[in-house]
């Protein structure tokens, strides 16, 4: 399966039968990232998170006493 990056605009070919490739067929609001842009984006939040002036903001879900 022929598959493009949507922030470099590089097409590489990923295996038919893969956990990936079968969720870009069956859902196609997933998108594909290549693995340098992956890792690029991988650093530069981590040198955020170091600076300390980086806030994750998730949202708080209550725990279920279940």
């Amino acid at each position: 399966m022929k598959v493009q990056c949507v922030i470099c605009d590089k097409i590489e070919s990923i295996p038919d039968y893969s956990p990936e490739a079968k969720k870009l067929r069956n859902r196609p609001i997933h998108t594909y990232m290549c693995e340098e842009c992956h890792s690029r984006i991988e650093e530069r939040t981590q040198k955020r998170i170091e600076t300390g002036n980086f806030r994750l903001y998730r949202s708080v879900t209550p725990e279920d006493e279940w």
